[in-house]
């Protein structure tokens, strides 16, 4: 078997899109006869505190499924201040420079960016050992943090974070990006880069659909994952009506807006919000057999992302509202995977539930059917893993 090592800032237990990425990732290549170690911070996230497992603990190493997993110790923090916020990531990724720089390590490494910091640190010190980078490039920054306003354009910050981007797409060897627009923009810079498509395709393990339509019920909406400022689930709760439509929005996750989320909801018991905190990915799975439609938003449009929602949500059959913009539309278009209200018009975002609670819960049992069928042949993450594995990108 061939050493592969994967640096992480996220990796189960803890909850979310970026731990699940990695996670299905290492597990893949440990499948295709990989020996795999994955090198993360102590778990914390999305609460930003260490879970009881790892508290007053430095380092600890792991098995998860065959995976080795070392972790490092970190400063967690889920601050909106953005200084905390780099004190947090540079705890770890000081860790991560001496492990990466004294510990033997594979040739072959893959680096997770974002954080930047952390992937330019990785990149330099592995770039210096003469090793084969993947760099898996899953959002863009510091343009995500500018869209976001989470950065200002020009600012000092600004300017470091461009220095820090440029230097890991120019040092590592291959690179694989989440959407087309992240490979477009990184060749543009850098256009004899060696980059490829590697979207988050989900690993379920279904041949047959599970989902239930209950008759008699009204149509369940639902939202699970971060509650952070780039979904914008506070603000979509705040916007949208649901007081005379046959809907319910149910939530599932945590996040920086968990507290607002539910005090909103507390004092607008009218609008059919229901929030049922944060579980596991297996009990979620469990409960949401009996939903019938999920809503992916983005607070707004941010070039080159796409919510990883849509693979997961669609390949257990779930139509989906997406309310992001950008590459996202065109995947849930091209694949009639639901509906699309234009991002930040919550005009038409409305107008899409109006539409959805006019539909009969057999209309809807048919649109899950179909969109199951799809998912199976579109999404597929073991085609992928060896369509990349057949191009020596591993």
């Amino acid at each position: 078997m061939e050493d592969i090592l994967i640096v992480s800032n996220y990796y189960p237990p803890e909850q979310g899109a970026a731990a699940n990425r990695i996670e299905q990732l290492a597990l893949k290549l440990q499948q295709n006869n990989y020996k795999v170690t994955v090198v993360c911070p102590l778990g914390n996230y999305p609460k930003g505190v260490l879970f009881p497992e790892y508290k007053g603990k430095f380092s600890v190493t792991e098995k998860r499924d065959n995976i080795t997993v070392k972790r490092l110790w970190i400063y967690p923090s889920v601050s909106k201040n953005l200084v905390i916020r780099i004190v947090s990531v540079l705890s770890f990724s000081l860790g991560l420079f001496f492990y990466l720089l004294f510990k033997k390590t594979p040739k072959k490494v893959v680096v997770q960016s974002p954080p930047l910091l952390l992937s330019f640190i990785s990149v330099l010190v592995l770039s210096l050992k003469n090793k084969k980078i993947t760099l898996n490039v899953s959002d863009l920054w510091p343009l995500a943090a500018i869209e976001l306003g989470a950065l200002k354009k020009g600012s000092f910050s600004h300017k470091c974070s461009l220095i820090l981007e440029r230097f890991i797409y120019k040092n590592a060897s291959i690179i694989l990006g989440q959407s087309h627009e992240i490979i477009t923009h990184i060749q543009d810079f850098f256009p004899e880069k060696k980059c490829f498509l590697y979207r988050n395709f989900p690993d379920h393990g279904t041949e047959k659909m599970d989902l239930k339509t209950n008759e008699n019920q009204p149509v369940k909406l639902f939202y699970a994952g971060l509650l952070g400022i780039a979904q914008g689930v506070l603000e979509m709760c705040q916007n949208i009506n649901l007081k005379d439509l046959n809907i319910e929005l149910h939530l599932f996750g945590d996040g920086a807006e968990k507290n607002e989320i539910e005090h909103f909801i507390s004092t607008q018991k009218e609008q059919k919000i229901i929030f049922h905190g944060m579980m596991d990915r297996k009990t979620l799975h469990k409960k949401l057999q009996s939903f019938d439609v999920a809503i992916v938003p983005l607070k707004t449009r941010i070039y080159g992302s796409v919510p990883s929602k849509i693979f997961e949500y669609a390949a257990f059959g779930f139509p989906i509202l997406y309310f992001g913009g950008g590459e996202g539309e065109t995947i849930v278009h091209e694949h009639q995977l639901g509906w699309v209200a234009a991002v930040e018009d919550y005009h038409d975002l409305n107008q899409k539930l109006s539409l959805i609670s006019g539909l009969t819960k057999g209309e809807i049992h048919q649109i899950k059917r179909r969109i199951f069928t799809e998912a199976q042949g579109a999404f597929n993450l073991d085609n992928q893993m060896n369509e990349l594995i057949a191009l020596g990108v591993f």
